[in-house]
């Protein structure tokens, strides 16, 4: 196996190694969580980059990179509900708008059609990825006594359950929009996929 994918496998490894650590009570182990989260993020940058720099693509990897990605964030999203966090609708939203994106990508890639890819939708990714950070920044130092009084005050009004609220509801809704965007301007591409799969069966 070639290293971008290893790298892919090890984010996957990495998932449930940070789930367990961020919902335990320890505030050690929650730190240690957040070092696990920002080491499997940097090995998405780090195996894309390596495989355009070395040309390391595969159709293995076309398949596990963007599952491993929507595994770690949707992992991190369903943790911030059981810590009842963000609520699960929105969460659901979002993860059943991914499935079916990156599922719709892939089918189209084992048929050689190509999607074009919206910067609403990158956009997307970055609001979702700076989110997560905010959150796990701001409960980690609402969990740890000696970052917390510093200054409560600052560390209360960050983690207020409105400001939260209101930031995932944007959230949700964008994904939602860049979801539609995605297959509106793609339909006729779709549409071909379709009758591609069609014929071939």
């Amino acid at each position: 196996m070639i290293l971008p994918n290893q790298l892919t496998v090890l984010r996957i490894i990495l998932t449930p190694v940070f789930l367990i650590l961020f919902l335990s009570e320890d505030p050690l182990l929650i730190q240690i969580s957040i070092g696990v989260f920002i080491i499997a993020a940097i090995t998405d940058w780090y195996d894309g980059w390596l495989a355009r720099k070395f040309n390391y693509i595969t159709e293995w990897g076309k398949f596990l990179d963007p599952l491993a990605d929507k595994v770690l964030t949707s992992t991190a999203f369903i943790a911030f509900v059981i810590l009842n966090v963000l609520d699960l609708w929105m969460v659901l939203l979002i993860i059943i708008r991914d499935i079916i994106v990156t599922a719709l990508r892939l089918f189209a890639e084992q048929r050689k059609i190509s999607f074009k890819t919206s910067y609403t939708a990158k956009w997307k990714t970055f609001l979702q990825m700076f989110f997560l950070y905010y959150l796990l920044v701001v409960y980690t130092a609402n969990k740890i006594d000696w970052i917390k009084n510093i200054n409560p005050t600052l560390v209360e009004n960050l983690f207020n359950s409105h400001l939260i609220y209101y930031s995932m509801l944007f959230i949700t809704l964008f994904t939602v929009i860049t979801g539609v965007i995605y297959i509106l301007s793609n339909k006729i591409l779709i549409k071909k996929l379709f009758r591609v799969e069609n014929q071939s069966n």
